[in-house]
């Protein structure tokens, strides 16, 4: 997996992944990264900007890092933790790397994705979860109808958030497991997700629009059940 930046490279040294190879501009001249990278006997490549911003844009603060692809948790993982939240195709890694980041803020240790029609773990993700990633399960499943009716076997009340809910997000009182499901962009959750889903839940909108941001979204949620698990 190719990732770049200094901070993520930071977070990638601070917790030991695997580093195949680096690529660096001539003109990169962070000491720290660098002592570390003859220390480690790791790979170093020297390219041009041009290099460089054809393979990762123009954001890179002239470091692009070759690393071990990311290793995904079974949902095994997720079965003695109070609070899941599951993606439903989310495609946007923006979105996905804020939801990773308000997960491990709010205490959240696992987050389900689907293997297909939606974004994984890249180097977007990566760097906007601002080393979130670290202390979250990413776990990834073949069908979220599937993995939701595992999660409820072990406990679990399935909650999924649409424009269409029928009741507001603040009006109900959430299990001691809950599992959250947060809809992609656009397409909201799908009908039958909803349909394997115990509740239906809606944020009030007070403007012109209908919906939000889905990161947005899903911290508003987020909050709401860890305000009533009473977390400190």
């Amino acid at each position: 997996m190719i990732v770049y930046g200094k901070n993520v490279a930071k977070e990638i040294i601070n917790n030991k992944i695997k580093i195949n190879k680096v690529f660096l501009l001539k003109s990169f001249n962070d000491r720290g990264i660098i002592e570390y990278l003859d220390n480690n006997n790791i790979r170093r490549i020297i390219i041009d900007k041009k290099q460089m911003e054809d393979k990762c844009g123009k954001n890179h603060q002239g470091i692009m890092l070759d690393i071990e692809d990311y290793k995904y948790s079974k949902i095994e993982t997720s079965y003695n933790d109070d609070f899941v939240v599951i993606l439903d195709h989310l495609e946007d890694p923006h979105n996905f790397g804020a939801i990773i980041r308000t997960c491990e803020a709010a205490g959240i240790k696992s987050i389900i994705i689907p293997k297909d029609r939606s974004v994984d773990v890249n180097s977007t993700v990566m760097k906007v979860s601002a080393g979130a990633l670290n202390n979250v399960n990413i776990i990834e499943v073949n069908n979220i109808v599937s993995a939701i009716n595992k999660l409820k076997k072990n406990g679990f009340w399935i909650y999924a958030a649409d424009m269409d809910g029928s009741s507001s997000y603040t009006e109900l009182e959430y299990s001691s497991k809950t599992a959250l499901i947060v809809g992609a962009e656009g397409n909201g959750v799908g009908r039958l997700v909803k349909d394997n889903c115990d509740f239906i839940i809606n944020i009030p909108m007070y403007g012109k629009i209908n919906s939000l941001n889905a990161s947005v979204a899903a911290g508003i949620v987020i909050y709401e059940v860890v305000k009533q698990k009473g977390r400190r």
